[in-house]
């Protein structure tokens, strides 16, 4: 897989981040697809999902701002009831999702360390990942996760049964 040298650093940043301030975090997104899939990443944001309290998204965007992140408070306090803290590593977006609920505070403990352009990441797990995709309805994603090795289907449909998707699973 490829991944271009700009989204790099903007995963490196978010990375030291997130780590400076002790926040358990999971890549999602194009991040979780390259790493499950082998997909290529040469655009679009980067999308991070991490476990704090609605008090610390503006402890993040205040440290992000003296990390070489671009911050822009309007954009941030438009985003306040989304539960997401919007940044720019230079010219990539960097979107942290805060951790709200149980099932992303669940899916953030059940990430998986992964090797992913000579660095380790932990990214959402591939029955976690084929969540959202389903959610998103990309479902030739879904099948390729499911025919990985790594993927446990019987605790994919578990969690499709309890969050009352299992029609979706089949």
């Amino acid at each position: 897989m490829e991944i271009s040298d700009r989204i790099t650093r903007a995963i490196d940043a978010v990375s030291e981040l997130l780590s400076k301030l002790r926040l358990d975090s999971m890549f999602v997104g194009s991040v979780a697809r390259a790493a499950w899939l082998g997909d290529a990443i040469d655009g679009g944001p980067v999308d991070v999902v991490a476990v704090m309290s609605p008090e610390q998204k503006n402890q993040v965007a205040m440290m992000a701002s003296h990390r070489g992140f671009r911050v822009d408070r309007a954009e941030v306090e438009r985003s306040e009831e989304l539960d997401l803290v919007p940044l720019h590593f230079e010219d990539v977006r960097v979107h942290v999702l805060v951790a709200s609920n149980a099932l992303y505070a669940r899916m953030v403990r059940a990430a998986r360390a992964v090797s992913l352009a000579g660095r380790e990441l932990k990214v959402a797990s591939p029955e976690d990942l084929a969540l959202m995709l389903t959610l998103s309805e990309d479902f030739d994603a879904v099948r390729r996760l499911m025919a990985g090795a790594a993927f446990a289907r019987e605790r994919y449909e578990e969690m499709m049964r309890s969050i009352g998707l299992w029609e979706r699973a089949r």
